[in-house]
């Protein structure tokens, strides 16, 4: 599609805190931690910028994990004292949603006036939420119900980090993929049918500049193998312009899920391992592209780490240092495809 190039290079959004940043939120002083925050994302941008990434993003510096943007800013949900199987804190939906201002824009706009790159913002998608938070007998009738709620919040949200600047956003749903598995697991309280329904009514703008692209990542892993079927729903269901896919393990799963993509989709290959300090061989990771380019536009495709390197504040997958590896190898592999001129 039309400018892919333009991000060629590029991440999931969250990255590593730095000390400082973590020494404020411990700390518990707000006026502090917005200093801190602010201090943060500027060098973060500066960071980005010097490591060559074709998006920048604000690092999710400013939110305990990666969907604290809606629960932040969103009422009618509860914090609980219980975690998920991923070790996530719970949250429950007590009442149908509504947004108290915005979610991302204030933020995305700084990023705007720190750097010509383009500014990115990673939004949990409204199918996730619902699956995760929609409790029975809370207020709320269905988990349907929920996701629609939110699908309007974040549909409003995404026109609104358009309007500020913003040339690319990625909605994360990690259950999606676990849906396309020949054996679907559990969607959680949304049917796999509902989730569709939901993250299309999301990311349908009534009005899109060229140059802007709407992602969603359907998750961190590729199934052992693949429904092509399922995948076809997903991808013709979901009018999204970027699937951002796994493709770090080297998988006939991870082919699959690319093969199934329509021609007109951009793609972006996790081709690093985000969870692992060990860096990958090149000539692997290339040998893994091009196998790609045998039945898809590589022109049509971008390339960034596996998933986020923090998408829990508290809990990075790797030291600052190792994250930085990881993206000068996702540069070096960019030019190694493209060439140096994007």
């Amino acid at each position: 599609m039309a400018d892919t190039f333009n991000y060629r290079i590029d991440h999931h959004g969250s990255l590593v805190r730095p000390a400082e940043l973590r020494a404020a939120r411990a700390a518990g002083d707000p006026e502090a931690l917005r200093e801190a925050e602010a201090t943060a994302v500027t060098e973060a941008v500066a960071y980005q910028r010097n490591l060559r990434s074709t998006v920048v993003t604000d690092g999710d510096f400013p939110r305990e994990d990666f969907r604290s943007a809606v629960f932040d800013a969103v009422s009618g949900f509860r914090r609980t004292d219980e975690s998920d199987a991923d070790g996530l804190t719970r949250w429950v939906a007590e009442s149908l949603p509504k947004a108290n201002g915005p979610l991302l824009a204030d933020w995305a706009a700084q990023l705007a006036d720190l750097t010509l790159i383009a500014p990115k913002a990673s939004l949990p998608s409204p199918a996730y939420l619902a699956a995760t938070t929609f409790q029975p007998g809370l207020g709320v009738s269905s988990a349907r119900e929920l996701g629609e709620a939110l699908a309007e919040i974040i549909q409003a949200e995404i026109a609104l980090l358009v309007s500020k600047g913003v040339r690319l956003v990625q909605l994360n749903n990690p259950l999606l993929l676990g849906q396309l598995a020949t054996e679907p697991a559990d969607p959680g309280a949304l049917s796999f049918e509902d989730a569709l329904a939901v993250e299309a009514l999301a990311v349908r703008l009534d009005e899109c500049p060229e140059s802007v692209r709407i992602g969603l990542c359907p998750g961190w892993t590729a199934p052992a193998a693949v429904d092509r079927a399922r995948a076809g729903r997903l991808y013709g269901e979901v009018p999204v312009d970027r699937w951002v896919l796994p493709f770090d393990q080297g998988t006939e799963a991870e082919l699959d899920l690319v093969r199934a993509l329509p021609a007109d989709r951009d793609v972006c290959l996790g081709v690093v391992d985000a969870t692992v300090p060990e860096l990958e061989d090149i000539d692997t990771v290339m040998a893994r592209i091009d196998a790609v380019d045998a039945f898809k536009d590589i022109e049509d495709a971008a390339l960034s780490p596996s998933r986020g390197f923090a998408d829990v504040a508290s809990r990075p997958l790797l030291s600052a240092e190792e994250q930085r590896k990881k993206i000068v190898l996702v540069e070096t592999l960019a030019r190694y495809v493209w060439g140096n001129e994007f």
